[in-house]
């Protein structure tokens, strides 16, 4: 049996001023924001243009209500509905953990949907520059989940070099998952989304880059559940299957329907790009 790696013991506070904490995973979320909105700014004026860039410096509001509001309800109707409905003042204590990614995409595509009706926004193209950016905040989360050494993996097999005991996961070698997601969920998609968008055919066919996030997306997270610990609440369901794998099977269905109905929808260039964008 090779040795195993013990858990580097991180602080999840990266920065305490008093009684003032912020978080790694605070920072995950702000990041991942942030970056994504940098990048949004540039997509959306690639032909064929569908917003400006003062547009996506107003959609950041919607995405982070989007992110926040939909991953805590997410998290509270997917996993532990019976828990926070007999006491739902625990709700708002996020600062405890428990957000759902697939609540967020819920509450990030309700955003992308109200706010392309009020401003005009053809609404899968701006939700095929969103997707591009998206897993820029997967990855940033997943390494978050690392430091603070939670959502490890199951138990690794003796030959594994990497195989890793956590402080909470008892004196059990197991695969340090997170990182298995964070690359899966946030450097590959990326790499392929970001890919896929320098081609115009495939900016042009509104639906086309929504569809390919929410096949990789789907097919990482069934993946990298097969190395995951079930939560603890929850164990395994049907079929022998997790929440994160049965949440989402019906994303890589939607997906490969998206790519497969996406049709040409150029549009004209608009003439104050140049001036938006600077």
């Amino acid at each position: 049996m090779l040795p195993v790696l013990l858990f580097p013991q991180f602080n999840p506070v990266a920065v305490q001023v008093g009684p003032f904490a912020i978080r790694w995973y605070a920072l995950a979320y702000i990041a991942g924001l942030v970056l994504g909105w940098r990048l949004l700014r540039r997509m959306v004026v690639a032909a064929p243009q569908v917003a400006t860039p003062l547009q996506a410096d107003d959609f950041l509001t919607w995405a982070t209500l989007g992110v926040v509001l939909g991953g805590r309800l997410g998290y509270v109707l997917f996993y532990q509905p019976g828990v926070y409905l007999a006491q739902p003042w625990l709700i708002l204590q996020v600062w405890h953990g428990g957000m759902s990614f697939h609540g967020g995409a819920l509450g990030v595509g309700i955003a992308i949907l109200v706010f392309c009706r009020r401003n005009g926004i053809p609404l899968l193209g701006m939700a095929d520059r969103v997707a591009v950016c998206v897993p820029i905040g997967l990855g940033l989360g997943r390494i978050a989940n690392f430091i603070n050494g939670e959502l490890w993996g199951r138990q690794a097999p003796d030959w594994l070099p990497w195989a890793m005991i956590f402080p909470t996961g008892g004196p059990i070698p197991r695969h340090p998952s997170q990182i298995y997601q964070a690359l899966m969920e946030g450097l590959v998609l990326f790499t392929v989304m970001f890919a896929l968008s320098r081609s115009r055919a495939v900016r042009e066919r509104f639906g086309t880059l929504t569809g390919a996030f929410l096949v990789g997306y789907g097919i990482a997270r069934i993946v990298g559940e097969t190395f995951r610990q079930p939560d603890a609440f929850l164990g395994f369901l049907w079929g022998g299957l997790t929440m994160g794998q049965l949440l989402s099977a019906p994303m890589v269905v939607a997906g490969i329907w998206l790519i497969w109905r996406a049709e040409p929808a150029a549009l004209p260039v608009r003439p104050d790009a140049a001036q938006d964008a600077a």
